[in-house]
């Protein structure tokens, strides 16, 4: 058996559903007839990725007649050494046969954030420096700049190519599919889809995490990183930290089914 495949085993057999009695416990289904991968944060690992997608194209080989869905949950920059190279792939080498929703995650949102209004200090501090270095920009010694980051906002925005800002910008902010809600970060306990705010589905952490609160469907999520997969009766995180760990995780969901497959 492949390491591939039994990682996939041994998720399973890891990451039991927990019960309750709470209405977030029911049963969630995707419709008939479709199947649904969801991947991680990626962070800048090229590498990772490629070998995901093909792990996915052939799990999905004997799905020839479903409708095929993909949804990516954000953070595909900051941290890892490819982070111009994940957009290119996301960009130029879609999964084949596949319905692709790319989601926001917070460090798209403090890129775009910098592109937009040059304030850069929370960036920097969260991986920045790699993202600048994927697309050439090979800042060092940001001393020079932090009087003023205006200037460097320019010099990335004259760096980046037009179809990944025209990425960036389309980023959607969730997704939702059956019993389950895609989101980057988590959603705000006590509020209405429609009304969550783009702070807190980008990055909301505890409030969400450790809540038992019943959202309506089961949320799928990344941000908060962990060694495997977490179910709960009301969330799945499917953030395995890639960028350090090289565990770049899909929950693949069918009918009522749930699993994983694993770099």
């Amino acid at each position: 058996m492949q390491r591939e495949g039994l990682w996939a085993i041994i998720l399973a057999e890891m990451t039991p559903i927990h019960q309750s009695p709470d209405p977030a416990s029911r049963t969630a289904h995707v419709p008939d007839g479709c199947r649904v991968y969801a991947i991680g944060d990626i962070h800048g690992r090229a590498d990772l990725l490629r070998r995901l997608h093909l792990q996915i194209m052939e799990d999905a080989a004997n799905a020839a007649s479903l409708r095929k869905v993909v949804v990516y949950v954000g953070d595909y920059v900051d941290r890892g050494p490819e982070s111009a190279t994940v957009i290119n792939m996301l960009i130029n080498e879609p999964l084949g046969g596949f319905e692709v929703h790319h989601l926001k995650g917070n460090h798209e949102s403090m890129m775009i954030d910098f592109l937009e209004t040059g304030e850069g200090d929370m960036w920097m501090m969260n991986g920045a420096k790699d993202t600048l270095a994927s697309y050439g920009l090979d800042v060092l010694d940001l001393r020079p700049f932090q009087s003023d980051f205006n200037g460097l906002s320019g010099v990335l925005e004259k760096a980046l190519p037009d179809n990944h800002r025209a990425f960036l910008d389309g980023l959607e902010l969730f997704y939702l599919e059956g019993d389950y809600i895609f989101a980057h970060a988590g959603l705000k306990p006590g509020v209405a889809l429609e009304d969550q705010s783009e702070r807190d589905i980008t990055w909301i952490r505890d409030e969400f995490t450790e809540t038992d609160a019943d959202f309506g469907a089961i949320v799928v999520h990344g941000h908060t990183i962990r060694d495997q997969p977490q179910i709960r009766p009301n969330r799945i995180g499917i953030d395995t930290g890639a960028w350090h760990s090289n565990h770049l995780t899909a929950l693949v969901l069918e009918t009522d089914t749930r699993r994983f497959l694993q770099t």
